[in-house]
């Protein structure tokens, strides 16, 4: 470790703490609610990796704002685009709470389609973003909360929305189009060699493991930004010889089934965190 220490880590330890105690005290109660929310951990990470205190990082699809909250509390400023309202209002509680608590950064929340991103966003900042760090929709159900009563496994949050033009909603084809109109978006408001960052996690279907994160990265590729880096944000914690899982009952739920029918499934215990660069 001594020889190594100096060197930049590849597979960033994001879940040493469990998500509700990385949000405790720093976001609204109402929070919690968000279906697919970025670990707070992960944001903190990026934004001090390619950012310095007094620039601006923007999210395009900012859903509570954790993007925004942690660029504030390491003083930057931060803009965010929202579709939902519901959630942009959860946004913009979040960033008072923020200002409350005495970050020394700005945060500034839109409601809109991130598509039309140039008309959302202040003229003022074409040109300046420093980093642009964002998570795209993994399909119209997700995880979600979950409450047992009476026997019966209940389901709640587990939505993004029931906006049918809620990206969350399209298929595959129709969301990696959209991410690429988006970051195409994004191509003239960061400032020259600007870095976008984007988090992604692989997805099963009918059992397969389909590689969301390699689609992803094709897509920003075609809006014009130059891959530089693909690193892994673990989703379990380490403590000295174990590894500390933290996955959803759902996942677990998941995996224990194939198993019981004799499918070897291991939970998917990382996201991909896809790093590009802006031509100078």
């Amino acid at each position: 470790l001594h020889m190594t220490e100096h060197l930049p880590l590849s597979v960033w330890p994001c879940a040493q703490q469990s998500s509700a105690v990385q949000r405790r005290g720093r976001y609204v109660p109402d929070a919690i609610a968000h279906p697919a929310k970025m670990l707070p951990e992960i944001a903190r990470r990026a934004i001090n990796a390619y950012s310095s205190p007094g620039d601006i990082v923007l999210d395009p699809m900012c859903g509570i704002g954790t993007t925004l909250v942690e660029a504030m509390h390491l003083g930057r400023n931060a803009v965010g685009i929202e579709y939902e309202p519901r959630w942009a209002e959860v946004a913009e509680a979040n960033l008072a709470l923020a200002e409350a608590f005495g970050a020394s950064g700005t945060g500034d929340v839109h409601t809109g389609d991130a598509r039309l991103l140039g008309s959302l966003v202040p003229a003022s900042i074409r040109g300046q973003v420093a980093v642009v760090l964002t998570s795209p929709p993994y399909g119209s159900s997700v995880h979600g909360r979950v409450d047992v009563r009476s026997g019966e496994i209940l389901k709640s949050d587990d939505r993004y929305s029931r906006d049918a033009d809620n990206l969350a909603h399209v298929g595959e084809a129709e969301l990696l189009h959209a991410v690429q109109d988006i970051f195409s978006a994004c191509v003239p408001l960061l400032r020259p060699g600007g870095i976008a960052v984007v988090t992604a996690r692989p997805w099963r279907r009918k059992g397969l493991l389909v590689d969301f994160p390699g689609a992803v990265l094709r897509a920003v590729e075609a809006a014009g930004l130059v891959p530089v880096q693909r690193l892994v944000a673990l989703l379990a914690a380490l403590h000295e010889d174990r590894i500390v899982p933290r996955a959803s009952f759902f996942q677990l739920r998941l995996v224990r089934q194939a198993r019981a029918t004799g499918i070897p499934l291991r939970v998917i215990a990382h996201e991909d965190i896809l790093i590009f660069r802006k031509p100078a």
